[in-house]
Formats: C-alpha cells, sequence, structure tokens
C-alpha cells in the first residue's frame, strides 16, 4: 500500500512558527497522495464495522510512519461512534505464517519516537528542497533542484571526476620470465610457471622507461636462475557476513551487473512472496531459530567438518537504530535450495537475488577456508623475481562459490638452491591509471562509508541525480554533467556546511537519535533551520549568478552568423545552441554518431540515444522511417543479438530499463 498521506507536492506544506531565541515549531499540512483516495475511502468503510483494526505495515520508520498517518485518519473518520475500535500495532520481519502468528500474539503501541524521526527526515528534505532550489533557478538555471542528501551525493561522484582529470599517468614496466624445472625431460613433475621483477640492484624493481627496461632485459638474457628463498605460511579466510541492504546492493551490482533501484524491486518481490526476510535493513543479525537452521542444512548438506564448533556472529555497528536492527536479509525457509527454488513473475532474475541472499546466509555459518600460500624467491643476476602460489587445503566456505577462485598460480614442487631454465621473457609498458569512477557498488559503499542517507535510500538517491540530469552514467559508470558540476560548485561556494560530508552524517546520526528517544525533533529541526534560514537570505541577496559550462564545437552559428555552436547540457540531454543566447535562439539536437556502423536495415548512420529513463541506446539516425535499434554498442550490426522493440527506443518499457 505504501504512504497513503504527505506533504503536499504542489506547495512548500509547512508552517514555521518562530517561537524566539532562534526555536521554531514545524506544523505540517498532510494531505491525501495522489491516487490513495480510493484505497482510504475502502479503509474508512471496514473500519467503520470493525472492532480491531490492526496496522501491520513495515517494520522500519517509514512503515512505523505509515501506521501512524492511517491511524490517524481513521481515528478521525470515526469521531462520535459510540464503540470505538481497538487499534494494534504488529511488526514482523518476514512474511510466514510462524513470523505473523508471532507477532500478532505481541502487539505494541506506535513508536512516535520512530514517526517523528521519519517525520524530522521528511520536514528537513523538505526545508532543503523547497527553500534552495529557487535560489539554484535564480543564480543557476531554471528548473535545478537541490536535496540535502542529493547534492551531497553529486559532489563525490564531481570531485572524483576532477580527481580523474587532473590524474598525471606515471609510466612503468612489468617484466616477467617463464621459467621451468630442469627436472629429467620425461619426467611429468616438470613444469612451467611465472616470475616476475621484484628487484633490480638491491632497489624495488620499478622500471620507469624504455631504458630501464632494456638493461634489465639484457641481464635476465645471460643470467642464471636460481631458487633463493621459498616461504611457505597457511593462510585462513572467514566468510563474509550475512547481506545487510548495502551489502546486498554492492553485491547484486558486481555480480549481476544490476542498478540498486532493480535490487530493491526484486526483492521487493521476494519479501512480499515470503522468500526473504525484510530486505530495509542495517543488522547483521540472524534469529537463533534461523543459525539453528542453517548450522542443521551445513551438517546434513555438507557433513560436519564444514560446520563450525559454534555459531559465528557478526557485530553490526553501534550506529544501527535498535528499533531498526532486525534481522540480516536471509532466506525464511533454508531448506529451499537455489536449485529447488520457482519463482513467480520474472523469475529469472528473483531466481538470481535469492540465490544471492541464500549463499551468502548459509555461508556465513560455515567453516573457514584454508589455504597454503607460498612466495618463491628465485634470483637472476642483479635481479630478484618472485612468484607467488595457492594450494587449496579445505575448501570450507568457499564451495559455496567455486566461481570465486583465488587468482594465483599453481607452482610446481621446488628447492633452495634449485637451478630453472629461461622458456621466455616478457616486458610490457605500462601506465598508472587514475581512481576509477564510481558505479552503483563503489558509490553506496562510500555513500554508507561516509554515513551519508540510509541504505533503503540509496536507490531513490541515485535514480534522482541521474533523472535530474546532473549525473550520466556510461557502461554503469557515473559522469558528472556540467549542470552537476555548476551546482556543486556553487552549493560548495555558498552553503559549505550543508554540503560537508561530516554535516551530513552528523544529520542522519541525529535522524538516530530522535528515534531512539534521544533528541527531540522539534529542537533537532530549530537548530537547523535557524543557521539554515540566515544563509538562504545571505545568498539570495549578495551571491552572484553562474552559468552552466558549455563546450565549443569551432563552428559558427548558422542562424545569427557571429556566434559559435556549443553544446549545453539541458534538462533532456545534450544539445546545440548559439553561445549568444539569448541574443540568439539558435538550437539543435546534439548528435553522437557510432563511428564506421551503418544500419543494418536502411544503410544510414546509427547514433547514441536515450530512454526516458537516461539509460543509452542505439537506433538509426532516420527514425522513425527506419526502427532499428538495440542496447548493445554495435560492432558488427550482422552479429547483435540483442535488438529491441521500436516501442522500446522511445518509451523504455522493458524490465532492463529499471538499470
Amino acid at each position: 500500500m505504501g504512504h497513503v498521506r504527505d506533504l503536499p507536492k504542489s506547495k512548500f506544506g509547512i508552517e514555521i512558527k518562530d517561537l524566539g531565541d532562534d526555536k521554531f515549531e514545524f506544523v505540517p499540512v498532510y494531505e491525501l497522495m495522489d491516487k490513495k483516495e480510493d484505497t482510504v475511502k475502502k479503509l474508512k468503510t471496514i473500519a467503520a464495522k470493525a472492532d480491531e483494526i490492526i496496522l501491520a505495515s513495515d517494520p522500519d520508520r517509514e512503515g512505523e510512519a505509515i501506521a501512524w498517518h492511517v491511524n490517524e485518519i481513521l481515528k478521525e473518520s470515526l469521531k462520535g461512534k459510540k464503540k470505538q475500535p481497538v487499534f494494534k500495532r504488529v511488526a514482523y520481519n518476514s512474511i510466514t505464517k510462524e513470523a505473523i502468528l508471532e507477532a500478532m500474539e505481541h502487539p505494541r503501541e506506535i513508536d512516535m519516537n520512530m514517526v517523528n524521526s521519519q517525520q524530522a527526515r521528511r520536514f528537513l528534505d523538505r526545508l532543503v528542497g523547497y527553500k534552495l532550489s529557487p535560489i539554484l533557478w535564480k543564480k543557476v538555471r531554471r528548473g535545478l533542484s537541490a536535496g540535502r542528501v542529493q547534492s551531497v551525493a553529486v559532489r563525490l561522484i564531481v570531485e572524483r571526476e576532477r580527481e580523474i582529470e587532473k590524474f598525471i599517468p606515471i609510466e612503468y614496466w612489468q617484466i616477467r620470465a617463464l621459467v621451468k624445472t630442469q627436472k629429467l625431460e620425461n619426467s611429468k613433475t616438470q613444469e612451467e610457471f611465472w616470475v616476475e621483477l621484484a628487484k633490480f640492484k638491491a632497489n624495488k624493481g620499478e622500471i620507469h622507461n624504455e631504458e630501464e627496461a632494456k638493461k634489465v632485459l639484457e641481464i635476465l638474457e645471460a643470467a642464471e636462475y636460481v631458487i633463493k628463498e621459498i616461504k611457505k605460511a597457511e593462510r585462513k579466510t572467514q566468510p563474509h557476513a550475512p547481506f545487510k541492504t548495502s551489502t546486498l546492493q554492492q553485491a547484486a551490482a558486481n555480480v549481476l551487473g544490476w542498478s540498486a533501484k532493480k535490487t530493491m524491486n526484486i526483492a521487493q518481490k521476494l519479501y512480499e512472496q515470503g522468500d526473504i526476510t525484510y530486505h530495509r535493513t542495517d543488522s547483521f543479525n540472524l534469529a537463533p531459530v534461523a543459525i539453528e537452521a542453517v548450522r542443521k542444512f551445513i551438517g546434513e548438506e555438507y557433513g560436519e567438518k564444514y560446520l563450525p564448533a559454534s555459531p559465528r556472529m557478526y557485530k553490526t555497528s553501534d550506529k544501527v537504530v535498535a528499533q531498526e536492527a532486525h534481522e540480516a536479509v536471509r532466506p525464511t525457509h533454508i531448506d529451499v535450495t537455489p536449485e529447488k527454488y520457482v519463482g513467480q513473475e520474472m523469475a529469472m532474475d528473483e531466481k538470481k537475488l535469492y540465490s544471492l541472499i541464500w549463499r551468502r546466509t548459509v555461508a556465513c555459518q560455515m567453516a573457514e577456508a584454508i589455504f597454503d600460500d607460498t612466495k618463491v624467491v628465485v634470483q637472476a643476476g642483479e635481479c630478484e623475481l618472485t612468484a607467488n602460489g595457492i594450494v587449496v587445503k579445505f575448501d570450507g566456505w568457499k564451495k559455496l562459490f567455486t566461481k570465486d577462485s583465488e587468482e594465483l598460480q599453481a607452482l610446481p614442487e621446488l628447492s633452495v638452491g634449485e637451478k630453472l631454465t629461461k622458456k621466455k621473457i616478457e616486458s610490457l609498458q605500462k601506465f598508472t591509471q587514475p581512481p576509477a569512477r564510481f558505479n552503483d557498488a563503489s558509490l553506496i559503499k562510500e555513500l554508507e562509508k561516509k554515513g551519508i542517507g540510509r541504505p533503503s535510500t540509496y536507490a531513490a538517491i541515485i535514480s534522482t541525480i541521474i533523472d535530474r540530469r546532473y549525473v550520466d552514467q556510461k557502461e554503469k559508470r557515473f559522469y558528472p554533467t556540467s549542470i552537476g558540476k555548476a551546482v556543486v560548485d556553487f552549493l560548495m561556494a555558498n552553503f559549505p556546511r550543508e554540503m560537508q560530508y561530516e554535516f551530513t552524517a552528523k544529520m542522519e546520526d541525529s535522524l538516530d537519535d530522535i528515534a531512539n528517544g534521544k533528541l527531540a525533533w522539534m529542537e533537532m529541526l530549530s537548530k537547523f533551520w535557524g543557521d539554515f534560514s540566515r544563509k538562504l537570505f545571505k545568498v539570495d541577496k549578495e551571491s552572484a549568478r553562474v552559468g552552466v559550462p558549455t563546450t565549443g564545437t569551432g563552428v559558427k552559428c548558422p542562424l545569427c552568423k557571429e556566434g559559435e555552436v556549443v553544446i549545453r547540457d539541458g534538462k533532456f540531454g545534450k544539445f546545440l545552441s548559439c553561445n549568444r543566447y539569448p541574443e540568439c535562439a539558435y538550437k539543435a539536437p546534439y548528435i553522437v554518431y557510432v563511428e564506421d556502423v551503418v544500419c543494418e536495415k536502411c544503410g544510414k548512420r546509427v547514433v547514441l540515444k536515450k530512454t526516458r529513463t537516461n539509460r543509452d541506446f542505439y537506433g538509426c539516425e532516420d527514425y522513425p522511417n527506419c526502427t532499428w535499434a538495440s542496447w548493445k554498442k554495435p560492432v558488427q550490426l550482422s552479429d547483435d543479438s540483442s535488438q529491441i522493440s521500436d516501442k522500446s527506443s522511445d518509451s523504455d518499457t522493458s524490465s532492463e530499463g529499471e538499470e
């Protein structure tokens, strides 16, 4: 059902009463949300006949707020009724018979601390969005918006891009040799392995130019290869903790290539079907009954050697709100293995995510994996080369992750002083790489690390900054647009406190304190609004207008014959215009052609396009006369098997469009 009542869309919806001494009262005007009138009407009709009303919304702050809003609406509608129904709040972590019956036996009152925490979060977002956005319209560009969390998330992406722009690559050379043992030619133990340069003339094997590389190669070509040292050590690895929301989103992004939005949509389906526990959680906790079931399954399915002597416990962050410290995300029935799982709608996607959750849950209670690590040091003249190898002694929890192999070569039986035969030497020029642009997984990881937002909001944050054209997503990486850069620069110059990562994280901690009953929500809002309102007034009066940067093309404007055609970022993507705007009104679409590729249907050029959800696709420049389109970047169109429908190229109606 979701929320039925909220602040109005078209107006501020909060009356701010100045009580003096930087104290304020915030009075909301709640309205029924769009398309929820019929739902509320049905609830009122049923409630009028009921003796007992059970509020069973989700077990988090948003769910608590939904229960409270429904409670308020129904109590108002039942005024004057002689016999008032009894209201009960129940909360459960999974939609199973056992969990629901347990919750029904232990009803409680609505937790107003959690409700007020949600209200405080909602009011903060409204205060920032409705008061700051008009200033962006006035000082940067019409139609822009700001957000308490979204703007800080864009800052991360902008700063990463500028790190990349400033990065100066440093040349280095990777040098390695393929060697083999000198055992009898017909011996089965004769094996080859690679050794890589580690030291050159008692210095670290850092080779920065071709001249140095040639000197090393000359030495290696003439040298005798002898094993100088062999180091062996046993290494044990512990399984990962079960999933919480953020780690589930990261795993789905890394393993399945999914967006946070898609992951949460599929997880919602699994939860509603009763397949997994509640998927919005900051906790690593597992219920004792779940741990017992997992350990029993491991013992029966894999044997006692895969079962640790005692259950594994994982520490949840101290910042997690007690009321939100539900279970980790886990299957509701551990005996339903991925092989047995049969989903309903979108069964394949559901099965993929269920498999991730199931394997992580079972693995977290399995025995550690044990490896023998081997490091071999080879002396070759003035050079030292090394090889690292691994032997799996016991796979333990890794048994569930056969594709998660250790990327180390297997080494033959070797001994110190043994001579090796050189087969070939390789040298490769390389350059240091700049930091990688954020993808869904790395951005979520960074947001969580800095305490920005909450895992349940990450999907919405990412969707918002893409939809508002502050960032583009190309090949699953985030690139800031010129609009995004301009907005971040303006906000950093004029609202430095609100744009600080530490300040945003502190606000989240304050919301947690409200939920825990440690902080009054009006006090928190007053403290924020006093400083923020004064800053709004000052910036509105004193700050200069800034422009969104453009990219020149070197082409003279065809309309005015004076200006230059430039590339601009707009609400719906890039477009061409005259740099003399508004004096010159020239405007044209910005077209990105795919080089050396023509449409397989009509022979005209292929262009890069975007769906309404800002996802890239490729189509014919002669659309709508030619309707060929493809999700994948075409190289040889005859080999492309991922064509999409004509409709998809305009409206992006497929399930994949959520990515």
